[in-house]
């Protein structure tokens, strides 16, 4: 009787010893022991789910989380090579004018310049004119001059009562008479054998002046001259005896060589 009582006795205090030995276990497991300092947030602020708090009073502290960071500039390679030029852009809009700027020193006196070209100057010049009175009853009548007032170089020829053109260019001419007393008046003036202009006046009981000009465009060799012309009636022009009423000019404007120059 005494040898199960013992038996039972034995495994009691052997079942007891092995449940304390396996929760001692379970508490040094899951009890946390404290190695941070206390300003750190105890792991209740972490919001740790109700498995990983202690089963003791003891205030369980979690892990902080450590992000890394990386310094870049660390990182930054060296400068790369100058890239290929772009293309111009649009020009943009012309600016306001700016202010005008002071006037600056005079400059030095430049140099004497290489001697120039010598400038040949043309001139062709007359002006005669008739004493004498003319009535004609022929149909064409060459106007003849007995008064010589200026005929440079001699190209009036005072004989054929003709200019005669040596220096090609544009020349200016110009006739004056004074008419008759109820006679016509009816003159050309000519340039080689074709009319240029006419200076006309109708019979009348008063004798005036009539005049006519014209610039002409003469090569060498042209020939200028004046001519009486009969139509219908007797042509007549007026000039009293030592007196000059009838005169006939010409002068050169241009000649042709200066254009070429």
């Amino acid at each position: 009787m005494k040898a199960p009582l013992s038996l039972i006795v034995y495994l009691l205090a052997v079942a007891v010893s092995s449940k304390r030995i396996h929760f001692q276990k379970q508490t040094v497991r899951s009890s946390c022991v404290q190695c941070c300092g206390p300003l750190e947030k105890p792991a209740s602020q972490y919001r740790l789910s109700s498995s990983h708090r202690m089963a003791s009073d003891r205030p369980i502290y979690a892990i902080p989380e450590i992000k890394p960071k990386i310094d870049m500039t660390i990182l930054k390679g060296s400068k790369g090579e100058q890239g290929e030029r772009g293309m111009p852009g649009k020009t943009g809009k012309a600016g306001p004018n700016g202010s005008v700027g002071t006037t600056g020193l005079k400059g030095d006196k430049g140099q004497v310049g290489i001697p120039g070209n010598n400038c040949k100057q043309h001139y062709a010049a007359f002006s005669v004119g008739r004493k004498k009175g003319v009535q004609s009853k022929e149909l064409q009548t060459q106007l003849i001059f007995d008064t010589e007032f200026v005929n440079l170089y001699h190209h009036f020829n005072m004989f054929t009562g003709k200019f005669y053109c040596f220096v090609p260019g544009v020349y200016f001419f110009n006739l004056n008479v004074h008419t008759w007393n109820l006679k016509e008046t009816y003159l050309h003036l000519m340039r080689n054998g074709e009319e240029v202009v006419i200076l006309y006046t109708q019979p009348s009981d008063r004798s005036i002046m009539q005049s006519q000009s014209v610039m002409l465009d003469l090569s060498e060799k042209d020939e200028v001259w004046v001519r009486l012309y009969q139509e219908n009636r007797e042509n007549a022009i007026y000039s009293g005896e030592g007196d000059v009423y009838i005169t006939f000019n010409g002068y050169l404007i241009k000649a042709a060589a200066e254009e070429s120059d």
